[in-house]
């Protein structure tokens, strides 16, 4: 009784642990590169944009975090940088590499 118990525990403890969808670090990548958000944003430090871990700490525990994103990355809304400048920001066509990297970014 006590294994079954513990093993129950342990089932628990690894499914709360593991994100429901895992965004796939290769495509996110990939898509980074190949869309030139790498040209301003980076994991962990400001570039001209902020970085991808401030972006997620901004969207912790928000119920519409993923759709924001996805609004973000898909249209080409004007963004004042933090040099002041404006910029249109680049959008991707592709809703499946939108999604997977908004997952990506919400995960950092």
């Amino acid at each position: 009784m006590k294994v079954i118990s513990l093993l129950a525990g342990a089932a628990a403890a690894l499914a709360f642990s593991v994100p429901a969808i895992a965004a796939d670090d290769a495509a996110a990548t990939k898509a980074m590169k190949d869309s030139g958000c790498t040209k301003c944003h980076a994991t962990d430090k400001a570039k001209k944009g902020p970085a991808y871990q401030k972006i997620a700490a901004k969207y912790k525990g928000k119920a519409d975090a993923e759709a924001k994103l996805t609004e973000f990355v898909t249209k080409s809304p004007k963004v004042k940088m933090d040099d002041g400048s404006e910029e249109e920001h680049k959008a991707l066509k592709d809703a499946g590499q939108a999604k997977n990297l908004v997952q990506w970014i919400l995960a950092q």
